[in-house]
C-alpha cells in the first residue's frame, strides 16, 4: 500500500517555468531503445518473455507522447555503451547514473530521477540515524566494484565492510547475520524490503546519501554524443509525462515505499 508521504517522495526534476522548446519530431522515425535484462523494478524479462519494468513503461510513454514507433532490446548491463557506439541502439533506458566519466562517452538527457544510497538492517537492529562514528566495528556489506564500496570506505572508514560480488548474495548475508547492515541503492533496496524475498527480515536505518560525486547527479537516457534532436526530444517528451501527471502514476505503481 501507498505510504501517506508517497506524493512527496516522487521525484520532480522538472521546472514548470522552464518549459523545453518542441523539436522537429518529424524528423524521428524509429527509436531504438536498449535497456538491461536484470534490474527490478526497473527493467527485467517479464512472465511473457518481454521487456518490462519501470524504464520499459517510461519508454513507451516518451514513445507516444512523440508519436514515432520504438523497439526495445534487452542486453547486459556491461555491454549497453558499446552497443550505443556501434549503433546497435539510439538511446539507453538502463538506470543509468550521469557521471563525469560517462559523460565523456555519451550525451544525456536531463535527469528522471535520483538514485540515493541508503542503509538496510535486520528489523531488530534498526538505526534512526547513521554517522561513521556510529559504525565502528560493525559489519557493513556492499555489492564489490560500485561507488556504494567507494563510499563506504571514504567516509566509514572504521566500519569491517564486506564486498560481495552480487545483491543476492548481499541480502543473503544480511538475512543471516554475516553483516550488521548493507549499504547500496536505495530504490531497489525498497523494492527488495516490501517484496516477498525480504521474508519481512529488515528496514531501512538512517536516512538518504546523495553526494553526487558517488552516486551521479541522478538517472538519465544516454545517446550517441552529438545526437542533439533525439537527446531535445526525449527531453521536450520528459517534460510533458510529467507535466501531465503520468510520470507520477508510473512511479506510484512501482514505488509504494519511498526510497527517499
Amino acid at each position: 500500500k501507498a505510504t501517506e508521504a508517497a506524493p512527496q517522495a516522487v521525484p520532480g526534476f522538472w521546472d514548470p517555468r522552464r518549459r523545453p522548446d518542441r523539436p522537429d519530431l518529424s524528423r524521428l522515425t524509429v527509436i531504438r531503445f536498449l535497456t538491461e535484462t536484470d534490474y527490478p523494478p526497473f527493467n527485467f524479462t517479464g512472465p511473457d518473455g518481454n521487456p518490462a519494468g519501470f524504464n520499459v513503461d517510461l519508454a513507451r510513454s516518451l514513445c507516444d507522447e512523440i508519436k514515432v514507433t520504438c523497439t526495445i532490446q534487452m542486453r547486459r548491463f556491461e555491454t549497453l555503451i558499446d552497443a550505443l557506439a556501434t549503433n546497435r541502439g539510439d538511446a539507453i533506458i538502463a538506470s543509468m547514473a550521469v557521471t563525469p566519466q560517462l559523460r565523456a562517452k555519451v550525451d544525456f538527457t536531463d535527469p528522471y530521477y535520483r538514485a540515493p544510497a541508503r542503509f538496510v538492517s535486520r528489523r531488530d537492529n534498526v538505526m534512526p540515524e547513521i554517522r561513521p562514528e556510529y559504525l565502528e566495528g560493525k559489519k557493513v556489506g556492499v555489492i564489490a566494484g560500485t561507488s556504494h564500496e567507494a563510499y563506504l570506505k571514504a567516509m566509514f572508514t572504521d566500519a569491517e565492510i564486506h564486498s560481495y560480488p552480487d545483491n543476492d548474495t548481499l541480502r543473503a548475508a544480511l538475512r543471516r547475520g554475516e553483516v550488521d547492515f548493507i549499504f547500496g541503492d536505495a530504490i531497489s533496496l525498497a523494492f527488495w524490503i516490501n517484496g516477498t524475498d525480504s521474508a519481512e527480515c529488515c528496514a531501512f536505518s538512517g536516512g538518504p546519501f546523495v553526494e553526487s560525486r558517488y552516486f551521479g547527479e541522478g538517472v538519465g537516457i544516454a545517446v550517441r554524443k552529438g545526437n542533439d534532436l533525439l537527446r531535445q526530444s526525449l527531453n521536450w517528451a520528459l517534460f510533458r509525462i510529467w507535466e501531465k501527471g503520468r510520470f507520477t502514476d508510473l512511479w506510484l505503481r512501482y514505488f509504494s515505499i519511498s526510497p527517499f
